[in-house]
This record gives structure tokens, sequence and C-alpha cells, in this order.
């Protein structure tokens, strides 16, 4: 029977270990809580470090920590404290975590962190693969495991893999500095699903894999040899109930009975009753923006005077990561600050800031949360900040402001709160004051349209969507045109033209028989394939046309030595056995004068392209330019061509990644047909990888076998990868 695999960094359990003895505790909140509903019964496994290293973890309970473990319905994998010290705190936290929320200046690139990284995610992944079966799900979470998915493709290659990345994926500006980042994208695409908390993170990550791989990416689909990437926004939500039934409880508690803490809360609202309390709880983490915080703060109550004693910041600053250089100097800034300004403004009966630098049980939190007029969240980068949607959560009378940095992930479905620049002092002071002075009747408006947003989509729908788009994309992979050129379909083919008593082929030559190169007279014919059509031109009965849209004098310099038959320009020239090539059709090329001057003010805007100048057709290439800019020229271009055209007897072929300007009465499919009536053929063979090729698929009897390169919808029967396995099948045909 087929399971889910849950793979993250740790495991929703705690193990403790005290006297000899072992105990496992599961984790509450978080992603523990989230994938509640994914992981339940015997059909999950879920996979991860167990908190302890090799050297933490007594020999004589190893098999207590598996059978504890199990109990749970998860496996660990072990690592030692080395390990530790370069994958987690090394590459994961000093690498790609100030990276990924742009703090470049403390990303610190060392070779040795990157190895460490990819050892232990190959941990991981031998982990998976050695628990899971080929018909099981996979669900890999977050930045530390960012190679996982493709090493577990690789030995897995039909099994369906998701992946999840909790915290923000950077613009390509700052993902690009990473040197790593090819290999980093390359681990990601393993997964047939890849999802973020945010449609600007998704935008990010397409954008990157564009550029640095130079892949198709068709709205949010990324097509890689023979497979569709579907890349997708999931915004992570809270468990809803746990806290609104928190915050009701505590209303119900007696004062007697209430925590120590929220009796000093109580007391000083006593004393002080129009006092307003604002919140403030982060990890202790550069990305939180907490200085700034406590300077607009200050820069608040210097502003606005008249708040002073009527207004308290509580900062609940967890501690985090407090070995790394980086937090440790935040800590001291941050105590600076808190003892400066409480130094300078404080008076007898009034402290601006209660500063508490410790984690606080949950019913703490649900004190802090209840008890605070505003929740003041301005991180200067974050992936989603789940802080501001439980605050919002145990408002059960509605009441309450939430101020939230634009720069949160949250701050995407959480209109409705005040939005700030976490930079603009002048805009927080000013925010501040009109929370501060916010009407009640307006606080409940905004809090009800929040809470029933955060009510209908929580922490389980959230998984439960991520787990459904997964399963969708298992089930129907996609459905094109074409029929996957499997081996057994390859081996029916390749009986067949053994069996034919005459043959034709075309083959198509860039992106066919070469893959695609920077600079297209780069994309010689190297030794294998000049073996390969050695072979096929030389068979008894078959004929043989390479057909192309390159020029015929580069043609020429590659293969008219080797007397093959050519078809070049799209279907302008031809050359038969090493012959100089002839006009196929009758064309005119007056056009070009008119239609020149437009491609080079194109080329002169658009760095990296350039133009290639054949005799009866003119081309304009854009595979070096900045895709995305690429993209928006070509279709600047073809407006202003199609324009200019009018009802000349001229067309425009939108190739790969190059615009191509002829004669309307040229293409490929009018040439093959040509050549398909000068004999009687039996076995009839197309191949090819661009809009080009479909007149030549379009064209051919339906008895013909027509073959697209690359995943794309298509008139061709039949689709394979890539070259790599365009010459396997030619490779196949020459041994007949």
């Amino acid at each position: 029977m087929s399971k889910t695999i849950i793979i993250s960094n740790r495991l929703p359990v705690q193990l403790q270990i005290s006297d000899g003895g072992l105990t496992a505790i599961p984790s509450v909140g978080g992603l523990a809580t989230g994938m509640k509903s994914v992981h339940s019964g015997g059909e999950s496994l879920w996979i991860g470090w167990s908190g302890l290293t090799d050297e933490e973890t007594p020999p004589e309970l190893e098999a207590d920590i598996d059978k504890a473990l199990e109990q749970h319905a998860c496996a660990k994998v072990n690592l030692t404290e080395k390990e530790m010290e370069g994958f987690y705190f090394g590459f994961s936290n000093r690498t790609v975590w100030p990276l990924f929320h742009y703090f470049l200046e403390y990303s610190e690139f060392e070779l040795e962190f990157w190895n460490t990284y990819k050892a232990v995610n190959q941990k991981f992944a031998d982990a998976i693969i050695e628990k899971s079966n080929e018909g099981d799900t996979i669900w890999v979470h977050d930045y530390q495991l960012m190679l996982v998915p493709q090493m577990v493709r690789e030995k897995r290659p039909n099994t369906s893999i998701g992946f999840f990345l909790h915290i923000p994926f950077p613009s390509y500006e700052i993902f690009r500095t990473l040197p790593w980042r090819e290999e980093v994208l390359e681990g990601l695409l393993g997964s047939d699903l890849i999802g973020f908390h945010t449609y600007d993170y998704e935008r990010h990550f397409l954008s990157s894999v564009r550029r640095l791989l130079g892949l198709e990416v068709s709205f949010n689909d990324i097509y890689l040899d023979n497979r569709v990437i579907k890349v997708d926004s999931f915004p992570m939500g809270i468990d809803y109930k746990k806290f609104k039934d928190a915050a009701i409880a505590h209303e119900q508690i007696t004062k007697e009975n209430r925590t120590d803490f929220q009796k000093k809360l109580d007391s000083h609202k006593a004393s002080a009753p129009d006092t307003k309390l604002i919140l403030s709880i982060d990890r202790l983490d550069y990305s939180k923006g907490i200085a700034k915080r406590i300077n607009a703060f200050e820069y608040f109550l210097n502003k606005y005077p008249e708040y002073k004693e009527k207004v308290r910041l509580i900062i609940l600053a967890v501690p985090s990561r407090s070995n790394v250089p980086q937090y440790k100097l935040l800590k001291k800034e941050i105590d600076e600050l808190v003892g400066r300004i409480n130094g300078e403004l404080s008076s007898v009966n009034w402290t601006p800031i209660w500063y508490f630098y410790r984690s606080l049980p949950f019913e703490n939190l649900i004190d802090l949360y209840t008890s605070s007029d505003i929740a003041w969240l301005t991180p200067l980068r974050d992936g989603m900040n789940l802080v501001a949607k439980e605050y919002v959560a145990t408002r059960t009378d509605k009441t309450g402001v939430l101020i939230l940095s634009e720069m949160a992930g949250s701050a995407n479905e959480m209109n409705e709160a005040l939005l700030i620049n976490p930079n603009n002092f002048e805009q927080q002071a000013d925010t501040l004051k009109r929370a501060i002075t916010m009407p009640k009747e307006e606080q409940m408006a905004r809090n009800m349209f929040l809470q029933n947003r955060l009510e209908r989509y929580n922490v389980e729908v959230w998984a439960n969507e991520f787990m459904g788009a997964l399963n969708r994309k298992s089930e129907d992979n996609y459905t094109f045109v074409s029929q996957k050129m499997s081996n057994t379909i390859l081996n029916e083919i390749t009986e067949e033209y053994s069996k034919s008593k005459k043959r034709l082929l075309f083959l198509d030559y860039d992106g066919t028989l070469v893959g695609f190169d920077k600079d297209p007279q780069k994309a010689s014919p190297d030794e294998e394939l000049y073996e390969i059509l050695d072979k096929l031109h030389q068979q008894e009965d078959t004929t043989l046309f390479l057909i192309s849209g390159r020029d015929k004098q580069t043609f020429s310099r590659w293969f008219l030595p080797k007397h093959y038959n050519m078809i070049v320009e799209h279907g302008v020239w031809i050359s038969r056995k090493g012959e100089e090539f002839k006009l196929l059709e009758n064309v005119k090329g007056d056009w070009m004068e008119k239609i020149r001057p437009v491609l080079e003010s194109f080329v002169d805007r658009t760095p990296g392209s350039f133009i290639e100048e054949k005799n009866y057709s003119m081309a304009w290439h854009y595979r070096n330019t900045d895709p995305d800019f690429g993209q928006k020229r070509a279709t600047e271009l073809n407006t202003v061509l199609t324009s200019l055209i009018g009802n000349d007897d001229i067309s425009v072929l939108n190739g790969n990644k190059v615009m191509e300007v002829k004669s309307s009465n040229v293409n490929k499919g009018r040439a093959s047909v040509r050549m398909l009536g000068e004999d009687q053929y039996d076995f009839v063979f197309a191949i090819g990888d661009d809009w080009t090729d479909e007149f030549m698929f379009q064209e051919l009897p339906d008895s013909a076998v027509t073959v697209k390169v690359g995943l794309k919808k298509t008139q061709a029967k039949y689709h394979v990868e890539n070259t790599k396995r365009v010459r396997d099948l030619l490779k196949q045909f020459t041994e007949q």
C-alpha cells in the first residue's frame, strides 16, 4: 500500500534522555500541527533528524530511540556534530538564511559548508529511498533540504515528489550571487510540485529558473526533459481553533486562578487604565527588524510626546542560533538600545519598554495576545509571520489592532491590518498613533474580515491543498497531443523501419540533433553525429534530408562534403548528394530592405540580441538576452512586423528564442511534401523541436512517424525528451 513520506530537518517529536531513560514528546505548533491531517494513521512516515547528534546518543539507546520514534510513525537520520556544524549552522543558517532574507552582507560562501550540505542532503535522500517504494508520495520541507528532491528522483524516477519552502525565495539579482545557484535550482526541480507562501516568491523562483537554467516556463509550469514541474503559492495558515479556544478558555479563568504573568499584566492595567500595551514577539533574528522597531518606538515618543506614560512596548525576543556571530551582535545591540531608551525616558511610574529575552509557555503567549491592545510586527523580510495570525485569532471580542510589515508574507492576505514599511520611521510613528486612537467599531470591522479568512484557510487546509495539488499533478501528469516515445513504441517503429522497402527521413538540426548554443555558429556537428548521419545516409533504400532554418553557407561548410541531402532556410534552398544549393522555391528578397532597419533598431535596444541575415529571410535571435526582457521585446517586435508587413507575401515565424521573417509560401511542410511526391515511400519519418517543424508534422500524411523533441503541445504523434534521446533513436535505425 502506498504511503506519504514527510521529510524535514527536525522530527515532530522531542527526545529527552535522563537517568539512562528515554522519552519522546510530540512537538506542538508550526509544521507539526499543520501536518496532522497528512501524518496520520499507518499510511505515513516522517523522516528527519532526532535532535540528538551521534555524540549525544548513547549507543545502548539507539534501538530504544528507533522504537520510540516508530510509535510516532517517525524515522531518524543520524548526524554528527561536525555535520550539524557545516550543514545546519553553516550552509543553512550562514549562507541560505541571510541570502534568502536579503542580508547579502551576512552570507558566507564557504566551500566546506556547501560540501557538508550536499553530503547531509544525500543522507536524507538515502533514508527516503530506503524507506520508500515507487508508488509513495514524498513531501520535502524547507531550505535545509533543497537538494533532496533531485537526489531522490535519480533513484525513484516515477515517484511523486513535492517541496515546500517556508522562507522567502529572493529575487534573481540576489539569488544569482550564490556560487552554487544552478545546483540548488536543479535540486529543487527534482520535484513535481514546488510550493511557496506567496506569488512573489513563486515569481522570483521562476525568474531564476529561466535566467540561470534557460528552461522554458509557461505561466507556472516548468518544462524539463520529459517532465512538467508545477510551481504554485500556498500561504500557510495556523491552527485557528487552537488559539481561538485558548483565548475563550482564558476569559473564563477566575482572577485567582490566572497565571502569575497574567496577574502582573492585570495589575499594570489596573494601575494605569488608559495605558495601551503594544506587543512585539519575534525570534531574535536580524530579519525581524527588532532593532529598527525599537528605534521607531523612540522616534514615535519624541514625535508624539503626549503618549509618554500612555503606552508601553512589550518585547518578547525568543533566543535563536545564539552561537552564530551576527546573532550575538544583534542581542548586544538590542540590550543596549532597550537600556538606553529606558534610561533616558523612564519616569518613576513608567518604563517605556518591557523586554523579555526568553521563550514563553503557550499559556503565557495567550496572556500576552489577549492583554495587548496592539500587535506591532515589523520584519524586514519574513516568509510568512504566523504571530500576526495568532494575535488576530485570540481577539475574541474582535478588538485590537495589528500593525504589520508589508515585507512579511502574511501581509498579502491581511490587507485589513495596518501595513507599513519597516524602514519608514515617520510612517511607523503615524501608524502607531492611528492604532492607539482607532475607534473600536473600526477595529472590530477589520478583525471580523481577518478572522473569517484565517478560520477558513487554516493550517490543515494549507496542508491538504498542497497534497491535493501534488496528487492531481501525479494523476493527470499533463496530457499532451503526442504520446511519449517509450522503448516499446520505439521497438515497434524500428521493426516497421526494418521491414520497409523505401524510407524517407526528415531531420531538423538545432534543438534536435544538437542542443542550442548561445552562439549558433558554435552548435557545430560532433563526431558522434557525423557517424550516425553517415550510416543513415549510406543505408540502402533510405533517403535522408537534413531540414533546417539554417543558412546554406553554414550547412555547405558542415555537410556538403558528406553529400547529404539538405533543405535550408525553411525550404528556400535544396542540395542533393553534395551538389551546390539550388532554389527550391521562387522567392523575392526586395522586402528585406524594409525590414532590416526595424530589426536593427530592436538589436540596438535589446542587449544580447543579433540579426542573422540569410539569402531570402532574416532572423532576430534573442537567446542571449534576459529572458523576461527578450520575451517582452519579441512580443513588441511581432506587433511591429505584423502591422508593417500587412498583406505582403511575407510571414513571421516565432521559433525558440528567434523570430524569422520570410516569404509566406516557404515552410518545412511544403518542402517535405514536395520531396515525398518524388517517389513511392512506405516509411516516412520526421523529427523536430520547434514551431517551424509543426508545418512538417501537419502536412505529412497520417501514416508518417512524426516526433517532437521536448514536452510541448504538438501536431506530432510522439515526443522524446531531448537530443540525447534523439540520437539513441537514430542509432537504433542505423542498426537495421
